[in-house]
């Protein structure tokens, strides 16, 4: 008997119906010879602590790092989960063949591994389907195509290594983290302080561009422009950091000709967008309805199980040669939706460039796109990423956007200005993005026809700006900042690495970025992402540089894909993970504030001073206007505890001081806490507030990212 492990009822079942097998058992699908059977996710996990050993169980310093000899398999605590799990031991160890029909990936070659693996049927014969879309021809084709699973033993051991690793650095950091700073005040008072691989470096992106905001004082400037023929025409100097000048300027030109200098027009090409990736088709959804990530992915994951596009957890945008004749099927296919955009195509001849197909550029899957099959009713949510995915999908065909912009130059009194239009031309792919034409300020107007050397009379004007901060982080700029994680790092290696791959995957970042909320690391103001205190003082707590850091997910990126092509040893990486975490709670340990000096000021970073009543900015006189007193609430804060505040640099937003030093008067609690709960490794559900969870269980195991 053949058995096929699939990762979802609702794909055994497709794959079911294309092989013709229709009988229904309890947890399985049989027949022809075949079973069916399928998982939940992740069925299998990583055994806690405490199951190694019960003393584990005690949250304490002297037990770390925790380190297995030897990684042990379990089921996940979930109803139904065992009684699953027992079908599908029980099938594979009466097949003769296995199939992996998991999702083709990382984490789908895990899931199936694991199971393979706490089933001890790890020496039966292993096959792999490997599957981009669900559609009864897709899966046929896959079924043709079967490949020895064991081709996949380097995915399985990236995959492995990469759960592995993920446990031992995040629950180790969350264990030290927590024992030695969780403690807020008298009695029971604990706050869990979770540390991941991946959550972190994102947090301490968004706590850093929160401090660019706070620190951010604005600068006045002017503006010198003129009105001739009503258009507007600017300086072509720089703008002005003093009135004096922009005046003495005005001056020299009010009452004097304005005169054309030149009129010059060029064509510009606008090639016509790539297909979607997951990270670009949730940052597209996010900036034009407004949809978080995680609810792009669930949408796009429940038009894959409807058979209506293909797998969405992919990173490339990109399709392989392979798949050009299948495309002007899909088209036809889609006529019926979109017969007037789809009818200017050549389906005969359509133009598969370089910045659609290119086998180089394709990793697990291909880009998203829809499969050609009709769909019926459509969620609110399915509605809106379905339509993007097709209207993406149909841009990349159509011809490039030619426009025309016209530079207009002129001068008064030897005093130069320039304006600029643009003309469409021939629209192109952007007839497909009626809202998408906005223009720039300075493109925003129709220009007459001009004349060089005609003459007259204008209009001139300063106008007075300041400059801005800084933008707060949304889920597009974040989702877009996680993926050229690239430039936050130094070295060029670990850069082109997270070129690549970025901090987290296609498939995590939504998930990391719902952590960080329901942790209330950080919270949403509208449409911005903005770190609570929680997250501010977490990160004033790490001082180990690369665990803030995207450094380290580069590294580690780049020797998973290393392992996945065969180039790399996985025993080296996980010893490498070994010395790091022995290094991380070594160094965190023997972190010591520096005695010599205060610290900076978290509004404008120059360097506190004290004085009589209180501890204030060196750059008062130039204005900031920072002030921490030395008393809070009846308690006078000890020069340890002013240090503690001010080296951790959580103290950005004066009204929110009073929070802070409640969340760290660490240096009067006592030395150091364990923690003997028996439940201590459950996952925390942090409450959506600005306020740090009081528990009395804090669980040891951070999610892995």
């Amino acid at each position: 008997m053949k058995v096929v492990i699939t990762e979802k009822p609702s794909v055994a079942r497709d794959i079911a119906s294309v092989l013709k097998i229709t009988g229904k058992k309890k947890g399985y699908i049989e027949g022809r010879g075949c079973a069916i059977t399928w998982a939940f996710g992740h069925l299998v996990t990583l055994l806690e602590p405490g199951e190694y050993d019960p003393e584990l169980r005690k949250w304490r310093l002297d037990s770390l790092p925790f380190i297995p000899d030897e990684f042990k398999l379990k089921l996940i605590e979930n109803p139904g989960v065992a009684e699953q799990f027992e079908t599908i031991k029980k099938l594979c160890q009466e097949a003769e063949e296995i199939v992996c029909a998991t999702d083709a990936g990382r984490e789908g070659e895990l899931i199936f591994r694991y199971i393979l693996s706490l089933s001890r049927c790890e020496e039966k014969p292993i096959r792999r389907l490997w599957l981009s879309s669900l559609t009864p021809d897709a899966i046929k084709e896959a079924f043709t195509g079967l490949r020895d699973g064991h081709d996949y033993d380097p995915l399985y051991a990236a995959a492995r290594c990469r759960s592995e690793s993920d446990w031992i650095v995040g629950l180790n950091a969350t264990r030290y983290f927590t024992v030695r700073h969780g403690r807020l005040g008298a009695g029971d008072d604990r706050v869990l302080w979770s540390v991941g691989r991946v959550q972190t470096p994102v947090l301490a992106m968004i706590v850093q561009r929160d401090d660019e905001i706070a620190k951010f004082r604005p600068k006045a400037f002017w503006e010198l422009t003129t009105k001739y023929r009503n258009v507007v025409f600017k300086y072509t100097g720089d703008r002005f950091e003093q009135p004096d000048k922009a005046k003495e300027l005005l001056d020299q030109i009010t009452g004097q000709p304005f005169k054309i200098t030149a009129v010059t027009g060029k064509q510009k090409k606008e090639q016509p967008p790539q297909l979607f990736d997951l990270t670009t088709l949730q940052r597209e959804i996010n900036k034009s309805h407004g949809l978080s990530a995680a609810d792009t992915l669930a949408a796009t994951q429940n038009l894959y199980e409807s058979k209506l596009v293909t797998y969405p957890r992919t990173d490339s945008r990109y399709l392989s040669a392979d798949m050009k004749p299948r495309i002007p099927k899909i088209f036809e296919q889609l006529k019926p939706l979109r017969a007037e955009q789809i009818e200017p195509l050549d389906l005969a001849k359509l133009p598969f460039t370089k910045r659609i197909v290119d086998d180089k550029k394709v990793t697990d899957h291909h880009a998203v796109i829809p499969t050609g099959m009709a769909p019926r009713s459509l969620g609110a949510h399915e509605q809106i990423v379905y339509e993007a995915i097709v209207t993406q999908f149909i841009a990349a065909f159509y011809p490039i956007c030619i426009k025309k912009i016209t530079t207009v130059d002129g001068e008064s009194a030897e005093v130069k200005f320039q304006a600029k239009g643009t003309q469409v031309i021939e629209p192109g792919w952007t007839a497909l993005f009626p809202k998408k034409k906005k223009k720039k300020e300075d493109d925003e107007q129709t220009l007459p026809a001009f004349e060089k050397d005609e003459s007259g009379g204008h209009e001139p004007s300063i106008r007075e700006g300041k400059t801005k901060p800084p933008k707060a982080f949304t889920e597009n700029s974040l989702l877009g900042a996680m993926e050229a994680a690239g430039k936050w790092v130094d070295d060029d290696t670990l850069r082109e690495a997270l070129k690549e791959r970025g901090i987290g995957t296609p498939a995590t970042r939504a998930a990391i970025i719902e952590t960080l909320l329901r942790r209330n690391y950080i919270r949403r103001e509208k449409k911005q992402l903005r770190a609570t205190d929680m997250g501010r003082c977490l990160i004033a707590l790490i001082h180990d540089p690369l665990l803030k850091s995207p450094e380290m997910t580069g590294e580690w990126e780049e020797k998973l894909k290393q392992i996945e092509r065969s180039e790399a040893d996985a025993s080296g990486f996980m010893d490498g993970i070994f010395s790091y975490t022995r290094s991380l709670i070594e160094n965190s340990t023997s972190a010591k504030l520096d005695t010599d000096r205060w610290g900076d000021c978290p509004l404008c970073g120059k360097e506190i001073v004290k004085g009589k009543r209180a501890y204030g900015c060196s750059g008062w006189k130039e204005g900031c206007k920072f002030v921490l007193k030395s008393e809070y609430k009846g308690l006078e804060l000890t020069p340890n505890q002013i240090q503690v505040l001010l080296q951790m640099r959580v103290l950005p937003y004066p009204v929110h001081i009073e929070e802070q030093l409640r969340l760290l008067l660490l240096s009067t609690q006592g030395d150091l806490m364990d923690i003997d709960l028996p439940n201590a490794d459950r996952q925390q559900k942090n409450k959506p507030n600005d306020r740090p969870v009081k528990t009395k269980k804090p669980p040891a195991k951070p999610e892995a990212n």
